[in-house]
C-alpha cells in the first residue's frame, strides 16, 4: 500500500480548518489519526494532532512542508475520543485545532511524553524461571530474592521490608536472573476484595433506581432525588458492578471544591485506583491521571468539566453528579457543556449514563418527559429522616437588623441552645456591594467595567468581581473630599461581623473564594463542622453543592429576589435550584431541618409553587412559560457575542453579521445586535446577537458558514467576537 500523499493536522490555531503537510523525511508507517506531531507553523513549530492521510492536497507540493517530528508510537487519542472531540468542535462551533488542544493536559499539549503509571516491580527472567530451589544456596540473601519473587513480583519497598539489599538485587540484575518491569493494579477485583467498608442498607427507593440501571449498551438515566436521599450511594453500587466486570467509570463533579469530598467517599468504598482531574492540580499531575484513566490503571476517574474528554480503557458507567451546575458549561474558548458532550461520549462508547440532581435543569427534565432519559426518582431520605419544614419571611412586614429579621435572628439562638449548626446563605461576597459618599452621591466604578466596585473590608480593598480590578479604599469622596464614605448592601464578609456581634462567643465560619483561596482551607472548614460543636456557617453557593453537614438543622436564606428580578430567562430556574440545594443542607443528621426564606416577594407565583408543591412542580410550571415563550428546551439558542474598545466596532460587525445570516435562508429569528447585560467588562464594550431556531440542526446549518464568513468581514478587525452555542447565562 502506497503511503499517503499528505496528513490533515489540526493545530491550535483561530482558523476553522485543517493543514495539510507532507509525511516526515524519515519513512515509517503511516501515521495513525489522534498521533501528535511537530509541524512549522509560518516561523513557530507546533504541537498538532494528526486527523487524516490524504492522497491530494488543494496546495502545491512545493507550498507545503513535512511533519518535523512523531511524538506518539501509537495515538495519543482513541478513535472514540477524537470521533468526539471533533463532534463537540463542529457543534460548538470553536477551531478544531484550538478544541483538541483544550482537551489535553498542559504537558501534553506542548508535546512532552505520556508519563508512565504503574509501580514498578522485580520478577524472574526467563533465566531465572530455570533455576532449581537451591541455585544460590551460598548465597543466602540472594537465594531468599529468588524464593521471594518465585511467589510473584515484587516491590523494592516490599524486598526492603522482607530485608533484602539493594546489592543483592543489582547483583541477580546484573546476571539477568530478575528484571524491572511496570505492573498495573487490575480494573476487576473479586466481590471480597473490592470494596473496602460494608455498603449501608439501600432503602427501596434506592434499590429499585439501582435495579432500573442497564450497564450494557447505551441507556441515560435522570435520577432524580432531593438533598439527603442518597444518590451517591446509587453512584457506588453501580459503579461496583461495573468495576466487577473489569470497566472504568467516569464521575463528573461540578466544582473543584467538592472534588476531594467525593474522593473520601469513593476511597473509604473502594480498593481500587482513582484518578483525579481538576484545574486546580499541576499539569504533571493532570497528565499523569490522564495516563492511568487511558492505560485502565485507574478503575474511577472523579473530574470536573474537563474530565469528559479523557481517555477510558475500558468505559463501563458515566455518571454526571449535580447535572444541573452551570460549572459544566465552558463560558469562554471551547465553549462546550460537560453534560452534554457527556450524553453523546456514552452514546458513542454504548455504555449507560445517569445525571443526577435534587434539582434537575429543565432540558434534562424535559428530556426525561419526552422519553428521551428514564427518570428514576428517590423520594425519602435514608432512616426515614423528615424533608426539612419551609418558612417565608416576610420583608414587607418587619423590621432588618442589618439584612437579618428578628425571627431569624430568633431562630440562630435557638438553634445554637439546641447545640446545633446553623447554614446563612448570601449569594454576595465581600463586605459591601457599593461605596457611596453621603454627600455627593458619588459611587465607586470600576474603570474597566460598567460595574460598582465591590467593598473587601478585611483586605481595605475595592474589588471589581467581574475583571478583578482592585484599589484601595480612599479615605476620602474623589468627587467632593468629604470623608462620609458608606458602605451600601450587604455581602458575606459583613454578615460575618453582625453574627459576631449579635452571637459572642459562638465560632462564625465564613466560606466564599476570598476565605478558601489557601489550599486545604475548604477541608479544614468540613474538618470543624463534623467536629459537631454549635457554629454558624456563612456562605455563598460554595456551600450549595452536594455538602453534607449532619450537624446543621437551620438554613437561613438572607435574600431569595435576585433570581426573581433576574433579566437572563433563566434566573428563575437558577432561583429554584440554589433555594433547594442550600435547603437540603438542613436536617440531615439525626435531628429535623428548618429552612427560612426571607423576601419581599413571598406571594410570587414561583415562589409559593417551590416552596408549598416543591421543585418537580416549580420545574412544570417554567417549562409551560418556556414552551409558551418559544426559549429552551423548547427552542435551540444560540449567542454571537462581538467585544471592541469602541463600542461602534462592536455593533458593526454583529450588525454585518445579522445581514449575512439572514442571507443564508435558514428559519432563524434574531435578536440584536443590542448591548449585553454588561455593556462593558475588562476595558471593552459588549455586544450580542441572539439567534433562535425550531431546533439546533437548523441553528447549525447556518452558524457553520456564518462563522467562516464573519473571519473574513473587514468589521472584524480588532474586534473579538465568539459563537455561544447553548448559552447558559445571558450576561
Amino acid at each position: 500500500m502506497a503511503p499517503p500523499f499528505c496528513y490533515r493536522i489540526a493545530v491550535p490555531s483561530p482558523l476553522r480548518r485543517l493543514f495539510d503537510y507532507l509525511p516526515p523525511a524519515t519513512p515509517g508507517d503511516t501515521l495513525k489519526p489522534g498521533t501528535r506531531v511537530r509541524v512549522p507553523f509560518g516561523k513557530r513549530e507546533l504541537t498538532g494532532l494528526v486527523i487524516a492521510a490524504a492522497n491530494a492536497s488543494a496546495l502545491a507540493v512545493a507550498q507545503l512542508r513535512p511533519v518535523t517530528a512523531v511524538l506518539d508510537a501509537e495515538p495519543l487519542l482513541p478513535d472514540e475520543l477524537l470521533t468526539l472531540a471533533l463532534w463537540a468542535a463542529d457543534y460548538y462551533q470553536c477551531p478544531i485545532g484550538e478544541a483538541l488542544a483544550a482537551i489535553l493536559p498542559g504537558p501534553l499539549r506542548h508535546g512532552e511524553p505520556l508519563p508512565e503509571t504503574g509501580t514498578w516491580h522485580w520478577q524472574l527472567s526467563t533465566h531465572g524461571l530455570g533455576l532449581p530451589d537451591t541455585a544460590l544456596a551460598r548465597a543466602p540473601r540472594r537465594q531468599q530474592l529468588l524464593a521471594l519473587l518465585r511467589l510473584g513480583p515484587h516491590s523494592a519497598a516490599q524486598l526492603k521490608h522482607a530485608g533484602i539489599s539493594a546489592t543483592a538485587i543489582r547483583a541477580l540484575a546484573d546476571d539477568g536472573l530478575i528484571e524491572r518491569v511496570r505492573t498495573h493494579p487490575a480494573t476487576a477485583a473479586a466481590a471480597d476484595a473490592l470494596l473496602a467498608e460494608t455498603p449501608p442498607p439501600l432503602h427501596p427507593d434506592q434499590a429499585q433506581a439501582l435495579a432500573a440501571i442497564a450497564l450494557h449498551g447505551y441507556h441515560a438515566y435522570l435520577l432524580h432525588g432531593d438533598t439527603g436521599t442518597g444518590k451517591t450511594e446509587v453512584y457506588l453500587r453501580a459503579i461496583a458492578q461495573v468495576l466487577r466486570q473489569g470497566r472504568q467509570a467516569l464521575v463528573l463533579v461540578p466544582e473543584i471544591g467538592l472534588t476531594p469530598q467525593t474522593l473520601s467517599r469513593f476511597t473509604q468504598r473502594f480498593h481500587c485506583t482513582i484518578a483525579v482531574l481538576h484545574s486546580g492540580l499541576s499539569g504533571g499531575e493532570r497528565a499523569r491521571a490522564w495516563a492511568q484513566a487511558r492505560d485502565g490503571s485507574a478503575g474511577i476517574v472523579i473530574g470536573t468539566r474537563s474530565a469528559v474528554f479523557v481517555p477510558l480503557h475500558a468505559p463501563g458507567i458515566l455518571i454526571v453528579d449535580e447535572e444541573h451546575d452551570l460549572s459544566f458549561k465552558q463560558q469562554d474558548g471551547f465553549r462546550y457543556s460537560a453534560r452534554d458532550v457527556a450524553v453523546m461520549r456514552a452514546r458513542g462508547a454504548e455504555i449507560p449514563l445517569v445525571l443526577g440532581s435534587a434539582t434537575p435543569s429543565l432540558e434534562s427534565f424535559h428530556n426525561a418527559r419526552a422519553g428521551r432519559y428514564r427518570l428514576l426518582r428517590l423520594s425519602g431520605r435514608p432512616g426515614d429522616r423528615a424533608a426539612p419544614d419551609w418558612q417565608l419571611l416576610d420583608l414587607r412586614r418587619g423590621r432588618l437588623n442589618e439584612g437579618i429579621s428578628a425571627p431569624a435572628v430568633q431562630a440562630i439562638g435557638k438553634a445554637l441552645a439546641g447545640g446545633h449548626q446553623v447554614l446563612v446563605f448570601l449569594n454576595r461576597r465581600g463586605y459591601a456591594a457599593a461605596l457611596l459618599c453621603h454627600d455627593c452621591a458619588w459611587i465607586a466604578r470600576c474603570p474597566h467595567c460598567e460595574t460598582r466596585l465591590t467593598v473587601h473590608m478585611t483586605a481595605r480593598r475595592l474589588i471589581c468581581h467581574h475583571c478583578e480590578f482592585r484599589q484601595s479604599l480612599p479615605a476620602v469622596c474623589p468627587g467632593c473630599a468629604s470623608a462620609n464614605l458608606q458602605p451600601l448592601g450587604q455581602g458575606t464578609e459583613k454578615t460575618e461581623l453582625i453574627l459576631e456581634n449579635l452571637f459572642p462567643g459562638t465560632p462564625v465560619i465564613r466560606v466564599d473564594r476570598d476565605s478558601t483561596r489557601r489550599k486545604n482551607a475548604l477541608n479544614e472548614v468540613f474538618e470543624r463542622l463534623h467536629a459537631g460543636e454549635p457554629c454558624i456557617l456563612v456562605g455563598t453557593q460554595m456551600l450549595a453543592k452536594g455538602h453534607h453537614f449532619p450537624g446543621v438543622t437551620l438554613a437561613v436564606i438572607l435574600s431569595a429576589d435576585d433570581g426573581l428580578m433576574s433579566t437572563d430567562f433563566r434566573g428563575g430556574e437558577r432561583m429554584g435550584q440554589l433555594l433547594t440545594q442550600v435547603a437540603g443542607r438542613a436536617g440531615r443528621g439525626e435531628h429535623p431541618g428548618t429552612v427560612l426564606v426571607q423576601s419581599h416577594y413571598c406571594d410570587h407565583p414561583l415562589m409559593t409553587t417551590l416552596l408549598r408543591q416543591g421543585y418537580t412542580a416549580f420545574a412544570e410550571q417554567l417549562l409551560e412559560e418556556r414552551a409558551a415563550t418559544g426559549m429552551p428546551p423548547f427552542r435551540a439558542l444560540a449567542l454571537l457575542r462581538a467585544e471592541a474598545r469602541d463600542p461602534r466596532h462592536a455593533e458593526a460587525l454583529l450588525t454585518a453579521a445579522r445581514s449575512a445570516g439572514e442571507a443564508l435562508g435558514q428559519p432563524v429569528y434574531f435578536l440584536g445586535p443590542l448591548p449585553a447585560p454588561l455593556e462593558k467588562r475588562g476595558g471593552r464594550y459588549r455586544f450580542q446577537l441572539s439567534l433562535n431556531a425550531g431546533n439546533r440542526a437548523t441553528l447549525q446549518r447556518l452558524l457553520t458558514p456564518l462563522a467562516l464568513v464573519l473571519e473574513t468581514l473587514p468589521e472584524a478587525r480588532g474586534v473579538r467576537w465568539s459563537i455561544n452555542m447553548d448559552p447558559q447565562e445571558m450576561m
